[in-house]
């Protein structure tokens, strides 16, 4: 989706990080856990008409229409309107990128940072590439209200920020000691543990939905006369490549790899399951058919062993570093700038 607003604080804060690892469940720091929710502080109430100015940051403005614009981006962003009960906070919220936004780009002309319109172009057409057509481009954008001015303002306006915090907090990588890696493994065991998983390959003679009587009928009789030859020895795989009604499986001879129980209807995941490794189940209902369920192998629910995780671990680590770093970067900017809210 084509973003036409610039980067508020929330994404800053992100700017330099990679996604957690799937192994792990790597989204806490230590003890964090076992930590009380802090008490939230009463929301100031929003008056119900805007003032033309909100707030002046050393002197510079954030107008109505400022306001309103990182409003409209987000909420097409959301792809909903604020809902009324929650609209002094997010209202609230929105201000408060938005000065920490302005802070950024004070801070990006006090250090003389600049772009290349040439570093501009190659991000204004990589926006472009999203799209099928540069007709589709132009529609987007008239549909957002939003000139191509606006968008490369916009655009660089972002590549100056991120320039800034990349060369003031992301040029030196932060070390984590073996030590620490180690430790950290060791004192939070809950984030390593992978529940019980089974390998299986299915066939499915599907049912639609709304289907009447006859048509069930009818699909289950199908997937019995594959199952009786199933159970007679041809080719699994085989059956399920010309059976089949998954899309997704049946090219791999209905191979579906490693699932845990939650990953499936209930129905399936409780024949997947029961079923011994190397056994093939009776026809199993669900809400999309009939299933012929072929085990292949069972994994015991177990902790990831240490040296499976060990990269991602010190990856996690390095990227919540940086991300404090950057935190306290825009803090201390923010701490510095005269902010004066107007509502």
């Amino acid at each position: 989706m084509l973003r036409l607003f610039p980067l508020l604080v929330a994404l800053i804060f992100v700017a330099c990080s990679k996604d957690t690892p799937a192994a792990a469940n790597l989204e806490q720091e230590p003890g964090q856990a076992e930590a009380a929710p802090a008490a939230a502080e009463p929301v100031k109430p929003v008056p119900a008409e805007l003032p033309a100015v909100l707030a002046r940051i050393n002197g510079e403005e954030v107008s109505k229409a400022d306001f309103e614009k990182a409003l409209l981006a987000i909420e097409r962003r959301a792809g909903a309107s604020v809902p009324p009960d929650q609209r002094d906070e997010i209202y609230r919220g929105v201000l408060d990128q938005l000065i920490t936004y302005r802070v950024l780009l004070q801070e990006t002309k006090t250090r003389n940072v600049t772009v290349t319109d040439a570093d501009v172009d190659a991000r204004i057409a990589a926006i472009r590439s999203q799209f099928p057509t540069e007709e589709a481009f132009t529609q987007t954008l008239q549909q957002q209200g939003v000139t191509l001015a606006e968008v490369r303002t916009d655009t660089r306006n972002d590549m100056l920020v991120s320039k800034m915090i990349e060369a003031s907090v992301g040029g030196q990588p932060p070390a984590v000691s073996p030590e620490t890696v180690t430790a950290f493994y060791a004192e939070n065991p809950d984030q390593f543990l992978e529940a019980e998983k089974v390998r299986a390959s299915h066939i499915l003679i599907g049912v639609p939905q709304g289907a009447d009587a006859a048509a069930k009928e009818a699909a289950r009789t199908r997937a019995a006369g594959v199952l009786r030859d199933a159970k007679a020895g041809q080719d699994f795989g085989d059956l399920a490549r010309q059976h089949s009604e998954d899309p997704g499986s049946a090219p791999q001879g209905g191979d579906l790899g490693f699932f845990t129980r939650e990953q499936m209807v209930g129905p399936f995941a409780e024949a997947a399951f029961t079923l011994p490794a190397g056994q093939t189940s009776e026809l199993v209902e669900t809400e999309f058919g009939f299933h012929i369920i072929r085990v292949a192998e069972k994994q015991a629910a177990r902790t990831v062993p240490f040296e499976d995780v060990r990269e991602q671990i010190r990856e996690y680590l390095e990227n919540q570093s940086r991300q404090k770093a950057t935190q306290d970067f825009v803090e201390s900017l923010r701490s510095r700038a005269t902010v004066d809210i107007l509502m």
